[in-house]
């Protein structure tokens, strides 16, 4: 297993986090952990059951009635789900879980994300990222960072993650090397961020905790 040290020596672009539109709380929906995006429609995970609504209109369109945790991905095919120790594979079409591996953290998850066909997993307390094999639960290799570690998502060949502190919490680009952070979207105080996910349209997805809402974030130009 390889480990990235971060290294704290170069400054990150710092912004501003704009937030576009603001969905829920959901009926039902106490709590966001993980968010993932299918190219159609956002899931959230509640916690008895992810939730998929429609980003244009907000409205729910879909529940699945499964343990979830923490954090949500989508291989293009299948959801992948933390579901307290486990990582469960779904099918999108019908809930059924078809096959789970070990997460990480072994209940210490939080964020998820589907890339390169990995999985990348974060660790909140433990301040740092996996990449898992989807197969066999193996870790491939961790990233450490310095702030604790909520959602997780890839996009543009971007690894990015949520991180949660007190009452601040923000975006943050990171070297998926050296786990290096390069740019930073400051969230408004008192706005958490639990699961994140991009649309790759120029949008995050960050859940909001047990506001119970999930807001649409604008992702900055390069």
């Amino acid at each position: 297993m390889n480990t990235a040290t971060l290294n704290p020596a170069a400054a990150p672009r710092v912004h501003d986090a704009e937030v576009a539109r603001e969905y829920g709380p959901f009926e039902g929906a106490d709590c966001i952990h993980g968010v993932s995006f299918d190219g159609r429609h956002v899931w959230a995970a509640t916690g008895p059951a992810l939730l998929a609504f429609d980003p244009d209109s907000g409205t729910p369109v879909r529940t699945l009635a499964v343990p979830c945790d923490a954090g949500t991905a989508f291989d293009g095919t299948h959801l992948y789900q933390i579901a307290e120790a486990r990582i469960d594979r779904i099918d999108l079409q019908t809930g059924q879980v078809l096959a789970s591996i070990p997460a990480p953290g072994g209940g210490t998850d939080s964020g998820m994300a589907w890339a390169e066909g990995s999985l990348w997993v974060g660790q909140y307390r433990e301040r740092r990222i996996h990449q898992v094999d989807p197969a066999t639960g193996e870790v491939l290799r961790t990233i450490e960072s310095d702030r604790f570690v909520t959602g997780v998502t890839w996009v543009d060949g971007q690894l990015w993650h949520g991180t949660d502190d007190g009452e601040r919490s923000d975006i943050r680009h990171v070297d998926a090397q050296s786990g290096q952070v390069l740019e930073q979207l400051r969230m408004p105080e008192g706005m958490h961020v639990s699961g994140l996910e991009a649309d790759g349209a120029g949008l995050f997805y960050a859940g909001g905790g047990r506001s119970g809402k999930v807001r649409a974030v604008r992702r900055p130009r390069a």
